[in-house]
């Protein structure tokens, strides 16, 4: 929840190119409703994922050109959510900015930690041994994490530690990613009006 007297966090992007038109609300002091449709079945259900276990409300509506595949999409939603939570999260103040998790589905293991530090990088280390789940390429999912955490100014570490099961390892890794969002961008009430850096900046 936002702190005393404080407004809710919220950020709403647009994005609209020849490939995709994207629009994402995020509530970030939110209890994890989501609404959304991307046209690939698959990847609502992990973004669902993503904002039940960061307690994040998010409503994404998005259309692509879906005809050719779903790379555009994927990436294009990974563009405008990183962009709306950089806007909602705002300047930084008072929140915890580190966040880590270590979570475990069925025979899977992912950990994940990240840094709203604006230096935005990626370390993807998780291993698929098919190449779509649903209608969706496995392949895309590092394309959506690259894109988000991009927009976002995030560093993110996102390992797979163990799993047999596809399907096990990357809601895995968005369950984990979410838990790790949801740490970073609490509020710290030992420093609510503190910037998280000796920088004075991030």
């Amino acid at each position: 929840m936002p702190k005393d007297g404080a407004t809710e966090r919220l950020g709403t992007i647009t994005r609209k190119t020849k490939e995709t038109s994207v629009s994402v609300t995020v509530n970030l002091d939110g209890s994890g409703v989501y609404d959304g449709s991307t046209g690939i079945g698959f990847f609502d259900h992990m973004l669902e994922q993503l904002s039940k276990h960061a307690l994040i409300d998010l409503t994404i509506k998005a259309e692509g050109d879906l005809h050719i595949d779903g790379h555009h999409t994927a990436e294009d939603v990974g563009i405008t959510l990183g962009q709306a939570i950089k806007e909602a999260v705002g300047d930084k103040k008072g929140i915890r900015r580190y966040g880590h998790f270590d979570l475990v589905m069925d025979e899977a293991r992912s950990s994940v930690a990240l840094d709203l530090s604006n230096r935005p990088y990626l370390i993807w280390d998780v291993d698929f041994t098919v190449d779509r789940l649903g209608e969706m390429d496995t392949e895309l999912f590092q394309e959506f994490f690259n894109a988000l955490v991009h927009a976002g100014g995030i560093t993110a570490h996102v390992t797979q530690l163990a799993g047999v099961n596809n399907h096990h390892i990357i809601e895995a890794s968005f369950k984990a990613f979410a838990k790790a969002l949801r740490m970073a961008l609490e509020t710290d009430p030992r420093a609510a009006n503190a910037l998280p850096s000796t920088k004075g900046a991030l």
